[in-house]
């Protein structure tokens, strides 16, 4: 008896062995998956501009860009030198710029080892010059898509988009801004000097093993790449000396699975003007911003002579569920990027009152809905295959497209070619931040929004545009999908299975 009952302590005590070591170490996975960097940023190096992209003029008013992918080193820390991609240089890419009305041709040179693409996120334009998966650019090869600008001004950029492997082309520092503008933008008293009072901000996350990047996915993370710090156009610990009295951010979140809630450090109010695709009707003061990856915004924000405050990302209480939160990057926090401002600075006019007018449809004339439910492995049930067609659209026609996140993961929703109006968030009144012209929207878990939008660009039967999550890692696992827009009566035709551009 007296061994029975050694027995029975012994198994007991194993069991609570087993348990506390369990219970250990789900308490350290749970401690660990929190990150802030707030407090801790020391923000020691002056923000870099991306410089604006050179162009030429031909005799016909085509606007002619040349961008080169290829590969370099940058010492994001002194003396550290992290294999990197870039555009003309070693990270990142130059700011592109363009008028409404006018003709652009970008000639993309590969210089890579690999083959990629260049994908005009935000633009309105033919299927065959979208630069998606269809149209890869093969080693030492020239792609030059070329056409018309025909939408309002805007934040857009551009980025690779090869199926299966856009996460690591996109955090090697394979990214840029294209900025759009017009007549009415350019008559709007807005700050508007380039690198002066007018910022681009490329926020991206980032985690270091070494010199080199880690691109690894956080344990129980299921969103894709979590880093431990942020970066602002290439820079760590940014810092930014300005000399005016209003400042205008253009955020855009270059993350592959990273959320930001966006607001300053001493919980300033701003004013949002823009959104994805341009400037709203008027100007909104809030003090809060999320931003799912591919998202953009401008914001204007008021400084003090010799003020300073910092753009921060706060914790994102309506994130999801409590596992979301903590594993998918709810709960961290990020110092960003730090204003400080001259003791004398430039007096700027008041914001105006009106901005622009929203060219997206309000849901009154669509003639068709459609339903996208959301899992991370497809789209309706179904993972991506690049020679089938999922969605036939007719030119010309608005519709109204259901997205509904059926699971608690995170995910986000990008339509290519078009601009949409959010018109529900769970039944109700969009936020302010999705009130104006979208491509990219959050759509966190459990969520439905209703998005209406017109096809009334080029008709292609047989090269598709696509829709897919824009976190990266989701992307490339086949949370995608393809529609082709035909002419009234037309039918899908037959893709193409795609090969590179060889072609100089």
């Amino acid at each position: 008896m007296s061994r029975l009952k050694r027995l029975l302590v012994l198994l007991t005590t194993i069991a609570l062995l087993i348990g506390l070591a369990l219970g250990g170490g789900a308490l350290w996975l749970y401690s660990d998956a929190k990150v802030s960097t707030v407090g801790s940023t020391g923000f020691s190096n002056e923000l870099a501009v991306p410089p604006l992209a050179g162009s030429t003029v031909r005799s016909d008013g085509t606007r002619v860009f040349d961008l080169t992918m290829r590969a370099g080193e940058k010492e994001f820390t002194t003396g550290r030198k992290t294999p990197t991609w870039g555009f003309d240089g070693d990270y990142l890419g130059p700011t592109l710029r363009a008028e409404r009305g006018e003709k652009v041709q970008v000639r993309i040179r590969n210089a890579l080892g690999e083959e990629s693409t260049v994908h005009w996120h935000g633009m309105h334009l033919p299927a065959r010059m979208d630069g998606g998966p269809h149209q890869m650019v093969a080693p030492g090869a020239t792609w030059a898509p070329s056409w018309t600008v025909d939408q309002p001004a805007a934040t857009l950029w551009y980025h690779p988009h090869p199926h299966g492997r856009t996460e690591k082309h996109v955090q090697r520092g394979l990214a840029g801004m294209f900025l759009l503008h017009d007549e009415r933008s350019d008559r709007l008293a807005l700050p508007k000097k380039y690198g002066v009072d007018d910022l681009p901000v490329i926020v991206q996350d980032v985690k270091f093993d070494g010199a080199k990047f880690d691109h690894g996915h956080k344990t129980l993370s299921d969103t894709g790449f979590l880093g431990n710090r942020t970066m602002v156009n290439g820079t760590l610990d940014p810092y930014k000396e300005v000399g005016d009295e209003l400042v205008r951010l253009r955020l855009l979140n270059a993350s592959t699975a990273r959320v930001y809630d966006f607001g300053f450090s001493d919980g300033r109010e701003f004013a949002l003007i823009g959104t994805d695709g341009g400037l709203l009707e008027a100007p909104t003061r809030t003090d809060r911003i999320r931003m799912s990856p591919g998202e953009r915004a401008e914001i204007v924000v008021r400084m003090k002579p010799g003020g300073k405050t910092t753009l921060r990302s706060f914790p994102d209480g309506s994130y999801g569920d409590f596992w979301s939160r903590r594993f998918s990057g709810g709960d961290d926090s990020f110092d960003v990027l730090e204003l400080r401002a001259r003791k004398t600075l430039r007096t700027s006019p008041e914001l105006p009152a009106e901005l622009g007018e929203l060219e997206v449809p309000d849901g009154s004339d669509s003639v068709r809905g459609r339903f996208f439910g959301l899992r991370t492995s497809g789209i309706n049930g179904r993972e991506m295959r690049m020679g089938r067609i999922d969605e036939t659209i007719t030119r010309g026609t608005a519709e109204t497209w259901t997205v509904r996140n059926e699971h608690s993961t995170p995910h986000n929703f990008h339509v290519h070619d078009v601009q949409f109006r959010v018109l529900e968030v769970d039944g109700e009144k969009p936020p302010a931040e999705l009130r104006g012209a979208k491509d990219t929207v959050f759509v966190p878990g459990n969520t439905t929004v209703k998005l209406a939008m017109r096809f009334d660009g080029q008709a292609d039967p047989d090269v598709p545009y696509m829709y897919h999550c824009h976190l990266l890692y989701h992307e490339d696992l086949g949370m995608m999908g393809q529609f082709v827009v035909v002419e009234k009566g037309g039918k899908a035709g037959k893709v193409r299975t795609p090969h590179a551009h060889t072609g100089q």
